[in-house]
Order: C-alpha cells, then structure tokens, then sequence
C-alpha cells in the first residue's frame, strides 16, 4: 500500500480552502490534514503535524507574506514540499519564490488538473511550473537570483522566534496577546522585541511597521 501524502493548505480565504480540500482529497493517497488561513499558523501547522506538502498562497492579509514563510518553512523543513499556489503570474514572484524554497509554482486561475500535476510533480521531488505562465531562457537563468536574498539581507540576522514576532508586533498585537498566541511570556515577547530592534537598526514601531511593509513581511 502506497504511503498516504499529508498536505496542508494555506490560504486566507475559506472557500479557496474548501475548494482545494475537496479536489486533494480526491486524488489517490492524498490527503489534506491541515488548514491555515495565515503564514503564522501554516508554519505552526507544520511543526505540529506530520506534513509532505505545502500548497501556500502568497498574498494572505492582514500578517505574514506567503513568500517570507516559504523562506522560513523551506530553513526548518526542508523536506516538506512547497507549492505556491497564486495569482501572480509575474517572473519576480516566481523567481522569489522558487529562491525561497517553493518546489512549484501554479496560478489560481489554472484548472485543477494544473493543480493536480503540481501536487503530484512535488511530490515526486521535482520543479513544477504551471504551463500558462510563460517565462523566457532569461527567466530561467535568473531563478536562482540574489535579489530576494539582498532585499531580506538584514532580516536573516533574526532567530526563528524573532521572525514569528515581527509581523504580529507590526500588525499591533499587545504583548499580552503576543504571549498568548505564542505560548511564551510577556518578558520574553519584550525581549524579542528588543532584539528585533537593535538587530535591524529600528528605534520606533512606526520605523518597524515601514520595514515590514517594505520588505512585504506583511500586508494589509
């Protein structure tokens, strides 16, 4: 008997996710375990479940980018295979997010069978783009670009709890609820904070709120 594929997806809309569950768990040893509705909660998702793949949109406001927790889950899971699912068909998404760890890449606008081939192209471990998105020999010499990397440059000096706090500080959340969510101590969110700040050179929320926005850690 064929291992069943645990897949979780990540989308902030309910009837994508609903959509998206029914057409994955029609497909032979396949199987959705998991929703999220944010970059925050997929990448907890992952850690608390036994997870072969991501199907991750990349715009799901307010929060995270889906392209920042594709960087994140691709550090700590590199095993777990990344599917963007997007309406971004422009080559800088792509580009971005194949550097950041994604394995594929299909539009929302696709048929399932294009969704279908991604998910079965990942995970066999191989490099799916979707056949409507049309990218030259330039784009492809370019997948592997520094740019995303240069952008994010000061953004990797941050620890894996740092980057889960950034977005949440940026969208407004108190310390309290900070510490709620994350299951840590109010001292320990205050020490994140501190450390986030003096890491990036910010001295104020409004500075770090732009930063966020800026390097689309989070949208609204």
């Amino acid at each position: 008997m064929s291992k069943l594929i645990n897949v979780l997806i990540a989308d902030d809309h309910s009837v994508v996710r609903s959509g998206l569950t029914s057409v994955i768990n029609k497909m032979p040893n396949f199987k959705v375990i998991f929703e999220a509705e944010n970059g925050t909660e997929a990448f907890m998702g992952v850690e608390k479940n036994d997870i072969d793949i991501v199907v991750m949109d990349l715009s799901m406001p307010p929060g995270e980018n889906g392209l920042v927790t594709t960087k994140r889950l691709h550090a700590k899971y590199p095993k777990v295979a990344i599917l963007i699912l997007s309406m971004h068909d422009e080559q800088e998404y792509i580009d971005a997010a194949i550097h950041n760890g994604a394995l594929g890449y299909v539009l929302k606008n696709s048929p399932d069978s294009e969704l279908i081939r991604g998910i079965k192209t990942v995970a066999a471990g191989k490099v799916f783009i979707d056949v409507n998105i049309t990218l030259n020999q330039s784009d492809l010499d370019e997948m592997d670009s520094n740019q995303a990397n240069a952008e994010l440059y000061t953004y990797e000096t941050l620890s894996k709890r740092e980057r889960e706090v950034l977005p949440l500080i940026a969208l407004g959340y108190s310390n309290k609820e900070l510490a709620a969510k994350l299951f840590i101590t109010t001292k320990t969110v205050e020490a994140h904070k501190a450390n986030i700040m003096r890491k990036l050179g910010l001295t104020t929320h409004v500075e770090l709120v732009y930063y966020a926005v800026h390097h689309h850690l989070i949208e609204f």
